[in-house]
Protein backbone atom coordinates (compact mmCIF):
# COMPACT_ATOMS: atom_id res chain seq x y z
CA UNK A 1 0.00 0.00 0.00
CA UNK A 2 3.13 2.51 0.72
CA UNK A 3 4.49 1.70 -2.49
CA UNK A 4 1.34 2.26 -4.26
CA UNK A 5 0.81 5.78 -2.55
CA UNK A 6 4.07 6.56 -3.29
CA UNK A 7 5.28 6.90 0.53
CA UNK A 8 8.63 7.38 2.07
CA UNK A 9 9.39 6.13 5.50
CA UNK A 10 9.56 9.70 6.79
CA UNK A 11 5.91 10.23 5.61
CA UNK A 12 4.00 7.53 8.24
CA UNK A 13 4.61 6.06 11.15
CA UNK A 14 2.86 3.30 12.51
CA UNK A 15 0.34 2.90 14.74
CA UNK A 16 0.40 -0.79 15.86
CA UNK A 17 0.33 -3.80 13.10
CA UNK A 18 -2.19 -2.29 10.78
CA UNK A 19 -2.90 1.33 11.56
CA UNK A 20 -0.63 4.30 10.16
CA UNK A 21 -0.39 7.90 11.10
CA UNK A 22 0.29 10.29 7.90
CA UNK A 23 3.19 12.99 8.12
CA UNK A 24 1.61 16.68 7.85
CA UNK A 25 4.49 17.28 5.23
CA UNK A 26 1.99 15.47 2.74
CA UNK A 27 0.24 18.76 2.41
CA UNK A 28 3.27 20.41 0.80
CA UNK A 29 2.76 18.15 -2.61
CA UNK A 30 1.22 19.17 -5.48
CA UNK A 31 -3.08 18.21 -5.63
CA UNK A 32 -3.69 15.59 -8.42
CA UNK A 33 -6.80 14.33 -7.14
CA UNK A 34 -10.23 14.93 -8.11
CA UNK A 35 -13.11 15.15 -5.23
CA UNK A 36 -16.40 12.97 -5.06
CA UNK A 37 -18.90 13.26 -2.35
CA UNK A 38 -21.21 10.88 -1.39
CA UNK A 39 -24.46 11.93 0.42
CA UNK A 40 -27.85 10.44 0.55
CA UNK A 41 -31.81 11.40 1.26
CA UNK A 42 -32.93 11.50 4.75
CA UNK A 43 -32.28 8.23 6.47
CA UNK A 44 -34.12 5.57 8.43
CA UNK A 45 -32.70 5.04 11.46
CA UNK A 46 -30.34 2.38 10.26
CA UNK A 47 -28.62 4.62 8.19
CA UNK A 48 -28.78 4.52 3.86
CA UNK A 49 -25.20 3.10 3.78
CA UNK A 50 -22.82 5.95 2.51
CA UNK A 51 -20.02 4.21 4.24
CA UNK A 52 -20.52 1.07 2.96
CA UNK A 53 -21.06 2.91 -1.06
CA UNK A 54 -18.35 5.07 -0.19
CA UNK A 55 -15.73 1.65 0.48
CA UNK A 56 -16.97 0.01 -3.16
CA UNK A 57 -16.96 2.98 -4.84
CA UNK A 58 -13.43 3.63 -4.04
CA UNK A 59 -12.31 -0.19 -4.65
CA UNK A 60 -14.25 -0.38 -7.69
CA UNK A 61 -12.54 2.94 -9.04
CA UNK A 62 -8.89 1.29 -8.29
CA UNK A 63 -10.20 -1.64 -10.86
CA UNK A 64 -10.33 0.83 -13.24
CA UNK A 65 -7.07 2.00 -13.63
CA UNK A 66 -7.05 5.15 -11.66
CA UNK A 67 -5.65 5.50 -7.69
CA UNK A 68 -8.85 5.97 -5.48
CA UNK A 69 -8.35 6.50 -1.94
CA UNK A 70 -11.52 6.20 0.73
CA UNK A 71 -12.11 9.49 3.12
CA UNK A 72 -14.15 8.57 6.05
CA UNK A 73 -14.88 9.93 9.84
CA UNK A 74 -13.78 7.96 13.05
CA UNK A 75 -16.92 5.83 14.44
CA UNK A 76 -17.77 7.67 18.08
CA UNK A 77 -17.80 5.05 20.96
CA UNK A 78 -21.46 6.10 21.76
CA UNK A 79 -23.46 4.75 18.68
CA UNK A 80 -21.19 1.90 18.51
CA UNK A 81 -22.39 0.63 22.05
CA UNK A 82 -25.61 2.54 21.83
CA UNK A 83 -28.11 2.02 18.80
CA UNK A 84 -26.60 2.59 15.22
CA UNK A 85 -23.41 0.57 15.48
CA UNK A 86 -20.48 0.27 13.78
CA UNK A 87 -19.34 2.94 11.01
CA UNK A 88 -16.48 0.74 9.28
CA UNK A 89 -19.07 -0.36 6.52
CA UNK A 90 -20.22 -3.73 6.20
CA UNK A 91 -20.68 -6.60 4.48
CA UNK A 92 -17.44 -7.00 1.75
CA UNK A 93 -17.07 -3.34 1.95
CA UNK A 94 -15.18 -3.03 5.07
CA UNK A 95 -11.95 -0.80 6.37
CA UNK A 96 -9.49 -3.07 8.49
CA UNK A 97 -8.97 -3.69 11.47
CA UNK A 98 -12.89 -2.85 12.13
CA UNK A 99 -12.50 -3.58 15.32
CA UNK A 100 -9.67 -1.62 16.27
CA UNK A 101 -11.17 1.09 14.37
CA UNK A 102 -13.84 1.34 16.08
CA UNK A 103 -12.75 0.59 19.53
CA UNK A 104 -10.30 3.58 20.01
CA UNK A 105 -8.29 3.25 16.91
CA UNK A 106 -5.39 5.79 17.40
CA UNK A 107 -6.57 7.31 20.32
CA UNK A 108 -7.39 10.54 18.57
CA UNK A 109 -10.79 10.92 20.45
CA UNK A 110 -9.52 10.15 24.05
CA UNK A 111 -7.16 12.95 23.09
CA UNK A 112 -10.06 15.63 21.86
CA UNK A 113 -12.12 14.21 25.12
CA UNK A 114 -8.77 15.15 27.31
CA UNK A 115 -8.34 18.20 26.21
CA UNK A 116 -11.88 19.53 26.03
CA UNK A 117 -11.87 18.59 29.85
CA UNK A 118 -9.02 19.58 30.77
CA UNK A 119 -10.12 23.16 29.68
CA UNK A 120 -13.39 22.63 31.65
CA UNK A 121 -11.04 21.64 34.72
CA UNK A 122 -9.23 25.05 34.41
CA UNK A 123 -12.55 26.44 34.47
CA UNK A 124 -13.52 25.38 37.77
CA UNK A 125 -10.29 25.66 39.07
CA UNK A 126 -10.93 29.75 38.67
CA UNK A 127 -13.93 29.64 39.94
CA UNK A 128 -12.80 27.19 43.05
CA UNK A 129 -9.88 30.18 43.77
CA UNK A 130 -12.49 32.73 43.41
CA UNK A 131 -11.63 34.40 40.02
CA UNK A 132 -13.88 36.51 38.92
CA UNK A 133 -16.10 34.34 36.18
CA UNK A 134 -19.31 34.67 35.82
CA UNK A 135 -20.61 31.42 37.38
CA UNK A 136 -23.69 31.12 35.40
CA UNK A 137 -22.42 32.42 32.15
CA UNK A 138 -19.90 29.28 31.82
CA UNK A 139 -20.36 28.20 28.69
CA UNK A 140 -17.90 25.08 27.97
CA UNK A 141 -19.35 21.66 28.96
CA UNK A 142 -17.80 19.00 29.91
CA UNK A 143 -17.59 15.91 27.35
CA UNK A 144 -17.22 11.73 26.82
CA UNK A 145 -17.88 9.57 24.24
CA UNK A 146 -20.18 7.36 25.23
CA UNK A 147 -23.75 7.76 25.29
CA UNK A 148 -24.89 8.30 29.13
CA UNK A 149 -28.16 10.43 29.82
CA UNK A 150 -27.26 10.30 33.66
CA UNK A 151 -24.85 13.28 32.25
CA UNK A 152 -27.36 15.61 30.56
CA UNK A 153 -27.34 16.98 33.77
CA UNK A 154 -25.33 17.08 36.85
CA UNK A 155 -24.15 18.74 39.90
CA UNK A 156 -20.22 19.54 40.54
CA UNK A 157 -19.03 19.31 43.95
CA UNK A 158 -18.79 23.46 43.79
CA UNK A 159 -22.31 23.47 43.95
CA UNK A 160 -22.36 25.02 40.02
CA UNK A 161 -24.59 22.86 37.49
CA UNK A 162 -23.43 21.26 34.72
CA UNK A 163 -23.46 18.69 31.99
CA UNK A 164 -21.67 16.67 29.75
CA UNK A 165 -21.83 16.61 26.00
CA UNK A 166 -20.84 13.49 23.78
CA UNK A 167 -17.02 14.17 22.30
CA UNK A 168 -18.08 14.44 18.66
CA UNK A 169 -20.15 17.48 19.46
CA UNK A 170 -17.31 19.14 21.20
CA UNK A 171 -16.11 22.10 19.22
CA UNK A 172 -12.32 20.74 19.54
CA UNK A 173 -13.42 18.23 17.37
CA UNK A 174 -14.80 20.78 14.81
CA UNK A 175 -11.57 22.49 14.62
CA UNK A 176 -9.15 19.94 14.64
CA UNK A 177 -11.30 18.95 11.44
CA UNK A 178 -10.94 22.22 9.82
CA UNK A 179 -7.53 23.34 10.27
CA UNK A 180 -4.53 22.68 7.83
CA UNK A 181 -1.66 22.74 10.53
CA UNK A 182 -0.37 23.06 14.36
CA UNK A 183 -0.19 26.99 13.76
CA UNK A 184 -4.30 27.09 12.59
CA UNK A 185 -5.49 24.75 15.32
CA UNK A 186 -3.16 26.45 18.32
CA UNK A 187 -4.98 29.85 17.16
CA UNK A 188 -8.75 27.89 17.15
CA UNK A 189 -8.46 26.98 20.07
CA UNK A 190 -7.04 29.87 21.60
CA UNK A 191 -10.40 31.14 20.14
CA UNK A 192 -12.85 29.00 21.86
CA UNK A 193 -15.31 30.77 23.64
CA UNK A 194 -15.57 29.47 27.24
CA UNK A 195 -17.59 31.92 29.82
CA UNK A 196 -18.06 35.61 30.55
CA UNK A 197 -16.66 37.47 33.67
CA UNK A 198 -18.88 39.57 35.81
CA UNK A 199 -18.47 42.48 34.13
CA UNK A 200 -20.22 40.36 30.93
CA UNK A 201 -16.79 40.75 29.00
CA UNK A 202 -16.19 37.31 26.87
CA UNK A 203 -13.23 35.09 27.93
CA UNK A 204 -11.51 32.78 25.72
CA UNK A 205 -9.55 29.67 26.02
CA UNK A 206 -6.02 31.65 25.44
CA UNK A 207 -7.43 33.51 28.73
CA UNK A 208 -7.08 30.74 31.12
CA UNK A 209 -3.20 29.76 29.74
CA UNK A 210 -4.56 26.11 28.89
CA UNK A 211 -3.38 26.59 25.22
CA UNK A 212 -0.28 24.84 24.98
CA UNK A 213 -1.54 22.25 27.39
CA UNK A 214 -4.14 21.07 25.21
CA UNK A 215 -1.98 21.47 21.97
CA UNK A 216 1.10 18.86 23.73
CA UNK A 217 -2.33 16.69 23.61
CA UNK A 218 -3.31 17.08 20.18
CA UNK A 219 -0.01 16.52 18.87
CA UNK A 220 -0.53 13.24 17.10
CA UNK A 221 -4.49 13.25 17.12
CA UNK A 222 -3.49 16.11 13.93
CA UNK A 223 -2.16 13.28 11.90
CA UNK A 224 -4.18 11.86 9.61
CA UNK A 225 -5.00 7.92 10.12
CA UNK A 226 -4.35 5.51 6.93
CA UNK A 227 -5.53 2.13 7.20
CA UNK A 228 -6.91 -0.41 3.93
CA UNK A 229 -10.41 -1.67 2.76
CA UNK A 230 -11.07 -5.56 2.61
CA UNK A 231 -9.69 -5.61 -1.24
CA UNK A 232 -6.56 -3.23 -0.27
CA UNK A 233 -7.61 0.09 -1.39
CA UNK A 234 -5.94 2.51 0.46
CA UNK A 235 -8.60 4.50 3.17
CA UNK A 236 -7.76 7.63 5.61
CA UNK A 237 -10.02 8.07 8.38
CA UNK A 238 -9.33 10.90 10.81
CA UNK A 239 -12.04 13.43 12.59
CA UNK A 240 -15.95 12.43 13.50
CA UNK A 241 -17.90 15.28 14.13
CA UNK A 242 -21.98 14.50 14.25
CA UNK A 243 -23.65 15.42 11.13
CA UNK A 244 -27.11 16.10 13.30
CA UNK A 245 -25.43 18.71 15.94
CA UNK A 246 -21.65 19.75 14.55
CA UNK A 247 -20.72 19.78 10.88
CA UNK A 248 -20.80 16.08 9.87
CA UNK A 249 -17.45 15.55 7.70
CA UNK A 250 -14.11 14.31 8.16
CA UNK A 251 -10.86 15.99 8.41
CA UNK A 252 -9.97 18.81 5.87
CA UNK A 253 -6.10 17.42 6.39
CA UNK A 254 -7.09 14.14 5.44
CA UNK A 255 -9.30 15.44 2.47
CA UNK A 256 -6.61 17.23 1.10
CA UNK A 257 -3.90 14.75 2.30
CA UNK A 258 -6.10 11.82 -0.44
CA UNK A 259 -5.52 14.60 -3.08
CA UNK A 260 -2.30 14.66 -2.91
CA UNK A 261 -1.92 11.24 -3.07
CA UNK A 262 -5.10 9.83 -5.47
CA UNK A 263 -6.78 10.34 -8.60
CA UNK A 264 -9.84 10.18 -6.78
CA UNK A 265 -11.36 11.09 -3.54
CA UNK A 266 -14.19 9.18 -1.91
CA UNK A 267 -15.66 11.28 0.96
CA UNK A 268 -18.58 11.41 2.53
CA UNK A 269 -20.96 14.07 4.87
CA UNK A 270 -23.26 12.75 7.17
CA UNK A 271 -26.54 11.84 7.65
CA UNK A 272 -28.82 13.23 4.71
CA UNK A 273 -28.22 15.67 1.84
CA UNK A 274 -29.93 18.51 4.34
CA UNK A 275 -27.46 18.27 7.19
CA UNK A 276 -24.25 17.00 5.75
CA UNK A 277 -23.71 18.06 2.05
CA UNK A 278 -25.23 21.26 3.21
CA UNK A 279 -22.37 21.95 6.06
CA UNK A 280 -20.14 20.41 3.50
CA UNK A 281 -20.51 22.96 0.79
CA UNK A 282 -21.28 25.95 3.05
CA UNK A 283 -18.79 25.10 6.07
CA UNK A 284 -15.74 23.43 4.57
CA UNK A 285 -15.67 23.79 1.51
CA UNK A 286 -16.26 27.76 2.02
CA UNK A 287 -13.57 27.56 4.79
CA UNK A 288 -10.99 25.61 2.60
CA UNK A 289 -11.73 26.25 -1.37
CA UNK A 290 -12.20 22.61 -2.53
CA UNK A 291 -15.04 22.20 -4.72
CA UNK A 292 -16.32 18.18 -5.29
CA UNK A 293 -15.90 17.21 -8.88
CA UNK A 294 -19.50 15.03 -8.59
CA UNK A 295 -21.70 14.41 -5.46
CA UNK A 296 -23.03 11.04 -5.27
CA UNK A 297 -26.52 11.18 -3.91
CA UNK A 298 -27.62 8.07 -2.36
CA UNK A 299 -31.32 6.68 -1.96
CA UNK A 300 -32.59 3.01 -1.04
CA UNK A 301 -36.02 1.97 -1.57
CA UNK A 302 -36.49 0.99 2.15
CA UNK A 303 -35.95 4.79 2.72
CA UNK A 304 -38.42 6.11 0.02
CA UNK A 305 -41.29 4.04 1.50
CA UNK A 306 -40.89 5.13 4.78
CA UNK A 307 -41.04 8.38 3.59
CA UNK A 308 -44.07 7.34 1.64
CA UNK A 309 -45.61 6.09 4.45
CA UNK A 310 -45.06 2.35 5.15
CA UNK A 311 -44.37 1.72 8.49
CA UNK A 312 -40.90 0.95 9.82
CA UNK A 313 -41.76 -2.48 10.68
CA UNK A 314 -43.51 -3.51 7.16
CA UNK A 315 -40.49 -2.51 4.77
CA UNK A 316 -39.79 -6.22 3.32
CA UNK A 317 -43.56 -6.07 2.27
CA UNK A 318 -43.86 -4.87 -1.66
CA UNK A 319 -45.28 -1.37 -1.35
CA UNK A 320 -45.10 0.51 -4.94
CA UNK A 321 -47.53 2.75 -3.98
CA UNK A 322 -45.37 3.99 -1.13
CA UNK A 323 -42.43 4.51 -3.09
CA UNK A 324 -43.88 6.28 -5.25
CA UNK A 325 -44.83 8.82 -2.73
CA UNK A 326 -41.34 9.17 -1.41
CA UNK A 327 -40.16 10.33 -5.00
CA UNK A 328 -40.62 13.93 -4.01
CA UNK A 329 -38.22 13.80 -1.27
CA UNK A 330 -35.57 12.50 -3.20
CA UNK A 331 -36.43 15.30 -6.16
CA UNK A 332 -35.83 18.02 -3.49
CA UNK A 333 -32.73 16.27 -2.51
CA UNK A 334 -31.44 16.20 -5.98
CA UNK A 335 -32.31 19.71 -6.84
CA UNK A 336 -30.76 20.95 -3.95
CA UNK A 337 -27.82 19.27 -4.91
CA UNK A 338 -27.60 20.86 -8.14
CA UNK A 339 -28.45 24.24 -6.43
CA UNK A 340 -24.65 24.57 -5.29
CA UNK A 341 -23.72 23.88 -9.22
CA UNK A 342 -22.86 19.92 -8.63
CA UNK A 343 -22.87 17.30 -11.41
CA UNK A 344 -25.41 14.84 -9.28
CA UNK A 345 -24.98 11.04 -9.91
CA UNK A 346 -28.02 9.28 -7.97
CA UNK A 347 -27.03 5.78 -7.14
CA UNK A 348 -29.33 3.34 -5.56
CA UNK A 349 -27.96 0.94 -2.41
CA UNK A 350 -29.62 -2.57 -3.45
CA UNK A 351 -30.75 -3.80 -0.34
CA UNK A 352 -31.76 -7.80 0.37
CA UNK A 353 -35.06 -7.06 1.07
CA UNK A 354 -36.24 -5.11 -2.50
CA UNK A 355 -38.22 -6.81 -4.75
CA UNK A 356 -37.47 -7.18 -8.07
CA UNK A 357 -40.67 -4.78 -8.97
CA UNK A 358 -39.81 -2.00 -7.24
CA UNK A 359 -36.20 -1.54 -8.73
CA UNK A 360 -37.70 -2.14 -11.99
CA UNK A 361 -40.32 1.25 -10.44
CA UNK A 362 -37.46 3.38 -9.43
CA UNK A 363 -35.38 2.74 -12.73
CA UNK A 364 -38.56 3.37 -14.80
CA UNK A 365 -39.34 6.81 -13.24
CA UNK A 366 -35.37 7.55 -13.18
CA UNK A 367 -33.66 5.82 -15.79
CA UNK A 368 -30.00 7.63 -15.13
CA UNK A 369 -30.51 5.73 -11.93
CA UNK A 370 -27.06 3.84 -11.37
CA UNK A 371 -27.73 0.63 -8.77
CA UNK A 372 -24.95 -0.77 -6.52
CA UNK A 373 -25.07 -3.91 -4.38
CA UNK A 374 -21.90 -3.20 -2.59
CA UNK A 375 -22.91 -5.04 0.99
CA UNK A 376 -22.70 -8.29 -0.92
CA UNK A 377 -20.56 -7.89 -3.89
CA UNK A 378 -17.85 -5.14 -2.64
CA UNK A 379 -16.17 -3.70 -5.63
CA UNK A 380 -18.26 -6.10 -8.32
CA UNK A 381 -21.77 -4.56 -7.19
CA UNK A 382 -20.39 -0.43 -7.80
CA UNK A 383 -18.47 -1.11 -11.25
CA UNK A 384 -21.32 1.21 -13.13
CA UNK A 385 -21.16 3.71 -10.32
CA UNK A 386 -17.32 3.70 -10.65
CA UNK A 387 -17.04 4.08 -14.27
CA UNK A 388 -20.13 6.64 -14.18
CA UNK A 389 -18.07 8.72 -12.56
CA UNK A 390 -15.68 8.77 -13.77
CA UNK A 391 -17.29 9.60 -17.47
CA UNK A 392 -18.80 12.67 -15.22
CA UNK A 393 -15.77 14.29 -14.21
CA UNK A 394 -13.35 15.02 -17.38
CA UNK A 395 -13.97 17.99 -17.14
CA UNK A 396 -13.12 20.59 -14.17
CA UNK A 397 -15.54 21.36 -11.85
CA UNK A 398 -17.41 24.32 -11.53
CA UNK A 399 -17.11 26.75 -9.18
CA UNK A 400 -19.59 26.21 -5.64
CA UNK A 401 -23.09 28.19 -5.41
CA UNK A 402 -23.61 28.63 -1.69
CA UNK A 403 -26.49 28.89 0.21
CA UNK A 404 -25.41 32.14 1.58
CA UNK A 405 -22.87 34.84 1.43
CA UNK A 406 -20.48 35.53 3.90
CA UNK A 407 -21.82 39.16 4.53
CA UNK A 408 -25.16 37.98 5.10
CA UNK A 409 -26.25 38.53 8.58
CA UNK A 410 -26.94 35.30 10.71
CA UNK A 411 -30.69 35.75 10.59
CA UNK A 412 -30.07 35.92 6.92
CA UNK A 413 -28.34 33.12 6.19
CA UNK A 414 -30.75 30.62 8.72
CA UNK A 415 -33.56 32.32 6.94
CA UNK A 416 -32.22 30.85 3.41
CA UNK A 417 -30.84 27.16 5.08
CA UNK A 418 -34.49 27.09 5.86
CA UNK A 419 -36.18 27.92 3.00
CA UNK A 420 -33.79 26.93 0.24
CA UNK A 421 -32.74 23.57 1.58
CA UNK A 422 -35.33 22.62 3.69
CA UNK A 423 -38.05 24.03 1.85
CA UNK A 424 -39.30 25.42 5.10
CA UNK A 425 -41.93 28.89 5.15
CA UNK A 426 -40.07 31.17 8.00
CA UNK A 427 -38.18 30.07 11.17
CA UNK A 428 -39.29 31.28 14.64
CA UNK A 429 -37.24 32.17 17.57
CA UNK A 430 -37.84 33.87 20.86
CA UNK A 431 -37.06 37.61 20.85
CA UNK A 432 -34.44 36.61 23.30
CA UNK A 433 -32.55 34.53 21.06
CA UNK A 434 -33.20 37.02 18.19
CA UNK A 435 -31.38 39.70 20.51
CA UNK A 436 -28.28 37.27 21.25
CA UNK A 437 -27.94 36.80 17.23
CA UNK A 438 -27.86 40.12 15.91
CA UNK A 439 -25.55 40.91 19.02
CA UNK A 440 -22.54 38.73 17.93
CA UNK A 441 -20.29 41.60 16.74
CA UNK A 442 -18.92 39.21 13.92
CA UNK A 443 -21.59 38.23 11.35
CA UNK A 444 -19.26 36.66 8.84
CA UNK A 445 -19.29 33.09 10.55
CA UNK A 446 -21.09 30.44 8.79
CA UNK A 447 -23.77 28.99 10.73
CA UNK A 448 -24.07 25.25 11.36
CA UNK A 449 -27.63 23.83 12.26
CA UNK A 450 -28.48 20.85 14.45
CA UNK A 451 -31.54 19.41 14.08
CA UNK A 452 -32.84 15.57 13.55
CA UNK A 453 -31.57 13.77 10.30
CA UNK A 454 -35.05 11.78 9.93
CA UNK A 455 -36.60 15.12 8.15
CA UNK A 456 -36.22 17.88 6.16
CA UNK A 457 -37.84 20.05 9.61
CA UNK A 458 -36.95 20.20 12.71
CA UNK A 459 -39.54 17.13 13.53
CA UNK A 460 -38.44 13.82 12.78
CA UNK A 461 -42.23 12.88 12.73
CA UNK A 462 -42.52 14.87 9.59
CA UNK A 463 -41.85 12.82 7.19
CA UNK A 464 -41.65 13.07 2.94
CA UNK A 465 -41.83 16.79 1.90
CA UNK A 466 -43.42 18.49 4.72
CA UNK A 467 -46.12 21.42 4.28
CA UNK A 468 -45.86 25.05 5.75
CA UNK A 469 -43.78 24.25 8.13
CA UNK A 470 -41.86 27.03 10.39
CA UNK A 471 -38.48 25.31 12.24
CA UNK A 472 -38.25 26.79 15.73
CA UNK A 473 -34.70 27.87 16.94
CA UNK A 474 -34.51 26.33 20.33
CA UNK A 475 -30.80 28.06 21.03
CA UNK A 476 -27.87 28.75 19.71
CA UNK A 477 -23.65 28.41 20.38
CA UNK A 478 -21.30 30.44 19.74
CA UNK A 479 -18.49 28.63 18.30
CA UNK A 480 -15.48 31.55 17.30
CA UNK A 481 -12.79 28.72 17.20
CA UNK A 482 -14.24 26.72 14.80
CA UNK A 483 -15.74 29.54 12.70
CA UNK A 484 -19.47 29.13 12.78
CA UNK A 485 -22.70 29.48 15.27
CA UNK A 486 -24.18 26.30 15.98
CA UNK A 487 -28.34 26.99 15.38
CA UNK A 488 -30.53 24.23 17.32
CA UNK A 489 -33.64 23.70 15.91
CA UNK A 490 -36.34 21.50 17.85
CA UNK A 491 -35.12 18.88 20.50
CA UNK A 492 -31.75 18.23 19.64
CA UNK A 493 -30.21 16.00 22.45
CA UNK A 494 -25.58 16.85 22.71
CA UNK A 495 -25.59 13.79 24.84
CA UNK A 496 -27.17 10.53 23.72
CA UNK A 497 -28.91 7.67 25.95
CA UNK A 498 -28.64 4.08 25.23
CA UNK A 499 -31.36 1.89 23.83
CA UNK A 500 -33.80 -0.70 26.39
CA UNK A 501 -30.90 -2.94 24.86
CA UNK A 502 -27.63 -1.38 23.82
CA UNK A 503 -25.45 -2.96 20.77
CA UNK A 504 -22.68 -3.67 23.62
CA UNK A 505 -24.75 -5.97 25.15
CA UNK A 506 -24.59 -7.94 21.57
CA UNK A 507 -21.30 -7.26 19.98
Amino acid sequence: MFDKLNLSSEEYEFYGKDKVKLSLDLLKRDTKGKLILMTSINPTPAGEGKTTMNIALSMALNRLNVSAISCLREPSLGPNFGRKGAATGGGKCEVLPAEDINLHFTGDFHAITTAHNLMAAFIDNHVFHGNELNVKEILFRRVMDMNDRALRNITLSNGRTDAFDITVTSEIMAILCLVRSYEELEHGLSNILVAKDIEGKNLYAKDFGVVDAMMRLLKEALKPNLVKTTEGTPAIIHGGPFANIAHGCNSLIATETGLKLGDYVVTEAGFGADLGAEKFFNIKCRKSGLTPSATVLIVSIRALKIHGGQLLEDLEIEDLNALEKGFPLLDKHFSNMLGFNQKVILALNVFESDTQKEIEFIQSSYPNIVLVDAFNKGSDGAMDLARRVISETQESPSELAFTYDDSDTYVEKIHKIVKNIYGGESVSMSDALLTQLNSISDQSMAICVAKTQYSLSDNPKLLGIPEAFTPKITDIKVCEGARFVVVYMGRILTMPGLPKTPRGMVL
